[in-house]
């Protein structure tokens, strides 16, 4: 059976239809992008949607803390 590649960074988000505003942070607090990373999100490559998933991985480990 041919392996399927995994999907590249411009078929992600970290979206999960939780939409709203940590007025302290400066967060959504379904997904964790700040306002300029959700209104970029769709003009961004995939090195720069990247980071974002990666900071935002690192950023719910520490909540989950």
């Amino acid at each position: 059976m041919p392996s399927v590649p995994p999907p590249s960074a411009s078929s992600l988000s970290p979206c999960i239809g939780v939409c709203a505003l940590d007025k302290e942070r400066h967060i959504c607090t379904g997904c964790g992008r700040t306002l300029a990373e959700i209104a970029g999100w769709s003009t961004m490559d995939d090195a720069e949607r990247q980071v974002i998933m990666r900071r935002l991985n690192e950023t719910r480990a520490e909540w989950d803390t």
